[in-house]
């Protein structure tokens, strides 16, 4: 997988757009960077296309902007020439995924079905656009079409919003999915970029799904540990669980028998993808401590605990 694809499945929300004025470039994509989102597909289906693709990749070389709805290799030409990092198209046309190819340029075209996606294997592909999502048979035809395509990813688009997102990216074979919900064509016609902003942070924390796991309190050994976890069983009505090196009360408090991360103790946080998580939380500027950094026997990351403390406490994150 090149190193887009490889950005959108960390990313895990591709905003799809299509913009009817130039002038409204800049402040739309500022209101996704804001939001949490630095990527755009612009749709190349308006005469504002080609510029705002140029607009955006100007004004800001961070985010990862690309040219949707691409039909042919003119096209192609003048979305890369704008400024596009990755080209993605409603439909397979081989000669438009092989002149990108040959160029090096990536391309995702769209696939409903099996035979596209042996013609996007055919053609070196590794990751195809499912579209139209919802009304091609949504996430059940992906799993039914993956299943004999070991090695194919997809990035679903049409019909994914707020209510089905995570259902879409709980699919390992899914790498990330176009929306536009959080950049509907009213809010960009009412100039409404604090609206657009409030939404795709609303997207962004639905798909990270951040929730508390438990509070971890330390103490400065086992007797005092057990004292205060007793008093805590019995002022909420829960039971405790003595292990090795702690005690839990209930499931959100638990006792350390000794001084553990942080000054106070640790705040666990459950995410639905650690992954994702820790690359939008890098984005706000926070950094991780490989050192506490846990692996199931698969080798996948679990738990990640950020640099530093936050209130006197160590913070980490867990794979849900």
């Amino acid at each position: 997988m090149n190193k887009v694809l490889e950005e959108f499945s960390k990313i895990g929300i591709i905003p799809v757009i299509a913009l009817d004025n130039v002038e409204d470039a800049e402040p739309l994509a500022k209101a996704l960077i804001d939001g949490g989102l630095p990527c755009a597909e612009v749709t190349f289906r308006t005469a504002a296309a080609e510029e705002s693709i140029r607009i955006m990749a100007e004004k800001f070389p961070q985010m990862l902007v690309g040219a949707g709805t691409v039909l042919t290799t003119e096209q192609v030409d003048r979305a890369v020439g704008a400024g596009a990092k990755f080209i993605v198209s409603p439909g397979l046309n081989p000669k438009v995924v092989k002149y990108c190819v040959d160029k090096g340029i990536p391309v995702t075209p769209g696939c409903s079905n099996p035979s596209d996606v042996e013609v996007a294997i055919e053609l070196g592909l590794d990751v195809v656009k499912f579209f139209p999502a919802e009304a091609a048979g949504g996430l059940n035809m992906i799993k039914s079409m993956a299943a004999p395509y070991t090695k194919m990813k997809f990035m679903p688009t049409g019909g994914i919003n707020a209510k089905n997102i995570c259902s879409y990216l709980d699919f390992k074979k899914i790498i990330a999915c176009g929306g536009s919900w959080m950049v509907n064509k009213d809010m960009i016609a009412a100039k409404d970029w604090a609206g657009i902003t409030a939404l795709t942070k609303e997207a962004v924390g639905t798909m990270l799904g951040f929730k508390l796991l438990h509070v971890g309190i330390n103490n400065a050994d086992e007797s005092a540990a057990m004292a205060d976890s007793e008093k805590l069983a019995t002022l909420f009505g829960e039971d405790m669980k003595n292990g090795n090196s702690s005690v839990f009360v209930g499931t959100l408090i638990e006792m350390m028998k000794m001084q553990g991360r942080g000054t106070h103790g640790h705040i666990a946080i459950q995410t639905n993808y650690l992954d994702r998580a820790m690359y939008h939380l890098e984005k706000r500027g926070f950094e991780f401590d490989e050192t506490g950094f846990v692996y199931n026997d698969k080798g996948e990351l679990k738990v990640a605990y950020l640099k530093g403390e936050i209130a006197g406490f160590a913070i980490h994150f867990n794979q849900k």
